[in-house]
């Protein structure tokens, strides 16, 4: 009997050892993704913060203008400038209408027909007139909207 008493006293020890092994892994596991994430939080780079939206101004409406596409065909354009409340007058439309000629011609009257090539076109002039518009960090220009497109 004497070896059943010690087989079963040696048996809770050694079940016990493996459960303070996991404990201490699983301790260490913690301990390092909690640091980890800690690090990483701690050392990030911020991200920017983002500059407040401008706020509408006037509208600018700009003469309907036609340019020449491939194929001979044409297209009537037609848009307005958003100004911000940072310009001091409204915008003068005509570096926008310079920036909407050089990227609208030769287009070919198929690519601006789809909606998609449409948008994606226009958020490219957006893009190049804001820039045109912006001195210093002053955005004078902040969307354009198109009141008149018409391909022939």
């Amino acid at each position: 009997m004497a070896k059943d008493e010690k087989a079963a006293e040696e048996t809770p020890a050694k079940g016990g050892g493996k459960k303070k092994l996991i404990m201490i892994v699983a301790i260490a596991l913690v301990a390092l993704i909690g640091g980890g994430v800690g690090g990483y939080m701690m050392f990030a780079p911020k991200k920017a913060t983002a500059e407040p939206a401008p706020t509408p101004g006037v509208v600018s409406v700009l003469d309907a203008i036609t340019i020449n596409l491939a194929d001979g065909h044409y297209l009537k354009l037609k848009m307005t400038l958003q100004a911000t409340t940072e310009a001091a007058e409204a915008p003068d439309g005509s570096k926008a209408l310079d920036i909407a000629i050089s990227l609208y011609s030769g287009r070919k009257m198929d690519e601006l027909m789809s909606n998609a090539e449409r948008d994606r076109t226009k958020k490219e002039l957006v893009d190049k007139v804001v820039k045109a518009y912006t001195e210093d960090k002053k955005k004078e220009v902040m969307d354009i909207y198109f009141t008149t497109f018409v391909i022939q």
